[in-house]
């Protein structure tokens, strides 16, 4: 006999939600409510536990044996949403925190229509920046991000609250972010991630090193009541850039109330062209009447969106105990990359090939562009008990990250070994990881709380040496391979504890303190210290500000790279030399100090404005001062003067190299912005709701004092950061961002509308301000439209920059290095929002 259960779904207010989805549970038993939220579901048994779910509602789970009515509550949206992230002792609503926090939902990350986690908040945040870089090497493969425009090192990456580890890669290429060291956030699946918190304020007292722009916290899906699948698939205007994945979350039961949420994917994506035509080389002095460039305009060069093949398992975990009072939980997973970018193209006039490696004897030599391919590899394994005793909340851990980048180069060749030259080189390898142990212990005596840890943590750093061929003598074209006198295998150790006190003076007033101290193996130790606190003037309106001071210690890859890279100094290619911090070279030959920590003083006020459940505001000022900040220094060659040989240039002869460059602290900064956001939720609009929400980041960053020049080098006259490299840290990202979205929603119908005005930035020449460049703003506009056909099927499209907006073209002003030779059109080493133009995307997303 069947068995089947009725019901009603309404809002608090008693009006009908249509089209919810009612599951039995355990089950893959589903059906729909019709227009006025009635259902009937036939059921396995009865009493029967059924979930039902709607978006922009909580989901909820009843048991019932024949007909029921329920309720469904609103999502916390705005300023009610609870976060976890800076608030060590309890959870707290964003309205209820002392400190800016955003969190950005699985319906946030969606309506962005974007593909990965970095693009993802780069839409959403206004003050969160990553952008497409191109010919710079494994940068190419990773997009520098950072937070505040403060660069990638000074953003913390958390998941599920603990520390994510850093990239192998340090961005050494002439891009945003050079010189610094960042998390791979392309390393974190995006079906595996339920809600991202974005702290906006520095927080070294409570997390330690790196956290001085802030903290971003990816929180992962936990028990899932349904599989589901997406399959997606998109292309450019231009016809390349022809992209494919999918991805599939699911959770496994576990007897005892325990669950694995598991999640896979893969991608595939093609290359994208966008290089100058400039139909002469100006850089090597050739004119339009030479026959291979009347055939080859664009000087042979492939400028774009790199080749990348991307595999993902990610899982997360936990078996509760002690009666539900404690659990084991264990999350990580690992993310593997194959991606292809290119170097300049070898002109038949540059490179020649006398023994046919790259060309067919008897046909006309037309060069070759060697390609740059890397395999990256980043896993992350985390597990711990989390359980209470006696009051206390106690949350024991340990976690290992790691991430590797192995190079080769092909379709190239070493011209010192002649006939004998390969053609494909393993040009060597990076690695990072850590072993990181924590321990935190928290309570709460209603109005006060606190939380205190230890943290212990092991770091190394290992930089492998590529095969003989690829850095004998001048070494493979576009990059000589790790040489054995660049490898290294580096390790450190430190020890932090800090202490977090929460204190609600009154239900209106809210007062926090932390402080940490934490001991290096390499530099020593460092403590900072923070006060903040909220004050609700009344229901609708709280005002709240910060005072804290932070640090970062370098990273051990700032410390011990060495390597030798061809790049364009002096108008002409050449091979420059990185020398590590360790070097005598350096430290005896140039008196270059040994790296210590950057410390920085953070300031935030603002208030936060709620009139009604539906619409909201925020504005928060914040004054970052950043001292002794970490710097790659400008290429440091000859002199021009032929009579005499200074230490530099004794160095230079020494390596066969035209350039030095090195890591200092040298350079102090200040940096002053402005975050707002306005959130207008439910409007009634052509028979549906809509939502209005804008945001917006306005800041400056400027260079402090003088720059921290050794005395070698000063007394040769030197200028160790000139006006290009200062360029990457005051202009290099827009000073301003705004974001207004448009949400509509009807019945099984949405439709996002986002438009994102990315702010001028300013390359500047080297020495020279008459050759310096702004870049105008521009507003790129995406639109998303989605439809489920059913409780189980949906569908999208997306269109990507729908105006087919670029940045401005560089104009050269007499200066051909500036865009080398026109083989760049538009801007790289400042960049805003890349330059593929309009991108066209269809998924499909299947539930059970």
């Amino acid at each position: 006999m069947a068995q089947s259960v009725n019901g009603k779904v309404t809002d608090v207010k008693g009006n009908a939600i249509p089209f919810a989805t009612v599951v039995e549970k355990g089950t893959t038993n589903g059906t729909t409510t019709d227009d006025n939220g009635a259902f009937t579901l036939n059921v396995s048994k009865l009493p029967a536990t059924i979930s039902i779910s709607s978006v922009g509602y909580v989901t909820k789970t009843v048991t019932t044996n024949d007909t029921v009515t329920v309720i469904l509550q609103e999502e916390n949206v705005g300023l009610d949403e609870v976060v976890l992230t800076g608030n060590r002792a309890k959870p707290r609503t964003i309205l209820d925190s002392s400190v800016p926090i955003d969190n950005i939902s699985v319906k946030d990350m969606a309506s962005s229509g974007q593909a990965t986690v970095d693009q993802m908040l780069t839409y959403k945040i206004p003050s969160y920046n990553s952008s497409n870089q191109t010919i710079s090497d494994a940068t190419a493969h990773f997009d520098p991000a950072d937070l505040r425009g403060l660069g990638p090192s000074r953003t913390l990456v958390l998941v599920n609250g603990k520390r994510k580890n850093q990239s192998a890669l340090v961005y050494i290429n002439d891009t945003p972010g050079k010189g610094e060291v960042g998390t791979d956030m392309k390393s974190i699946p995006t079906a595996a991630i339920d809600h991202i918190e974005v702290l906006r304020d520095g927080a070294s007292a409570q997390y330690g090193s790196d956290a001085i722009a802030g903290v971003v916290n990816i929180v992962l899906k936990k028990n899932v009541d349904f599989t589901q699948v997406n399959v997606n698939s998109g292309v450019t205007s231009k016809g390349d850039g022809f992209s494919v994945g999918a991805d599939l979350n699911t959770t496994l039961q576990i007897n005892g109330g325990g669950f694995i949420n598991l999640s896979l994917g893969a991608y595939r994506q093609s290359l994208t062209n966008r290089a100058g035509t400039p139909g002469q080389d100006d850089l090597f002095g050739v004119g339009a009447s030479d026959s291979w460039i009347q055939q080859n305009p664009d000087l042979g060069m492939t400028i774009g969106q790199p080749e990348i093949t991307k595999g993902e398992v990610f899982y997360n975990s936990e078996i509760p105990f002690k009666n539900g009072k404690g659990k084991f939980y264990s999350y990580g997973g690992l993310v593997f990359r194959q991606g292809k970018s290119f170097a300049l193209y070898r002109t038949p006039y540059w490179v020649t090939d006398p023994f046919n490696l790259l060309h067919n004897a008897g046909d006309t030599y037309q060069g070759f562009q060697p390609s740059f391919e890397t395999n990256i590899n980043d896993n992350t394994n985390v597990a711990g008990f989390s359980f209470d005793a006696n009051k206390y909340k106690i949350d024991i851990s340990a976690t290992y990250g790691r991430n590797a980048v192995d190079y080769t180069v092909a379709n190239s060749l070493n011209p010192d070994l002649g006939a004998a030259s390969p053609t494909s080189f393993d040009v060597g390898a990076y690695r990072f990881s850590n072993i990181i142990g924590n321990v935190d212990v928290s309570r709460s005596y209603g109005d006060f709380s606190w939380a205190m840890g230890g943290e212990i943590k092991s770091e190394r750093f290992i930089a492998l040496a590529g095969q003989e061929e690829s850095y004998i003598g001048g070494g493979v074209q576009s990059f000589p391979g790790v040489q054995p006198s660049n490898a290294v295998n580096a390790t450190r150790s430190s020890a932090g504890a800090y202490l977090n006190v929460d204190w609600d003076i009154s239900k209106a007033f809210l007062i926090s303190g932390a402080v940490r101290y934490e001991n290096f193996s390499d530099f020593g130790d460092n403590t900072s210290w923070k006060v903040s606190s909220r004050y609700k003037i009344s229901d609708e309106t709280v005002i709240r500000g910060s005072y804290s001071t932070g640090f970062r210690a370098p990273a051990l890859h700032q410390i011990y790279l060495s390597n030798i890279q061809t790049l364009v100094s002096g108008g002409t290619i050449s091979n420059q030399g990185t020398f590590n911090n360790v070097s005598p070279v350096l430290r005896d030959g140039l008196g270059v100090p040994q790296l210590h920590a950057e410390t920085s003083d953070n300031f935030s006020a603002g208030f936060t404005y709620k009139p009604s459940r539906d619409v909201n505001f925020s504005i928060d000022l914040y004054n970052v001062k950043v001292h002794d900040r970490v710097l790659f220094t400008g290429e440091i060659g000859f002199d021009g003067d032929d009579l005499t040989t200074n230490p530099v240039e004794e160095i230079l002869n020494d390596f066969s190299v035209t350039s030095i460059k090195f890591f200092i602290n040298a350079v102090n900064t200040k940096t002053n912005g402005v975050d707002f956001v306005a959130n207008f939720k439910n409007f009634d609009f052509a028979a549906g709701k809509l939502d209005v929400n804008i945001a917006a980041n306005f800041n400056k960053t400027s260079i402090v004092g003088a720059i921290g020049t050794p005395a070698v080098l000063a007394a040769n006259g030197y200028n160790i950061f000139n006006r290009k490299e200062q360029s990457r840290i005051t202009s290099s990202r827009p000073k301003t961002k705004i974001i207004v979205g448009l949400d509509y929603a009807k019945d099984k119908f949405t439709a996002n509308l986002n438009n994102t005005y990315f702010g001028d930035v300013t390359w500047q020449h080297a020495s020279d301000p008459t050759k310096d460049q702004t870049f105008s703003g521009k507003v790129v506009t995406d639109l998303i439209l989605s439809y489920a056909f059913t409780d189980k099927v949906s569908a999208s499209f997306t269109v990507n920059n729908l105006l087919n907006v670029y940045p401005d073209v560089i104009d050269i002003k007499g200066d051909v290095v500036t865009d080398l030779g026109g083989r760049f059109k538009y801007p790289w080493e400042v960049n805003q929002f890349g330059f593929n133009g309009t991108i066209f995307k269809a998924g499909l997303t299947y539930k059970f």
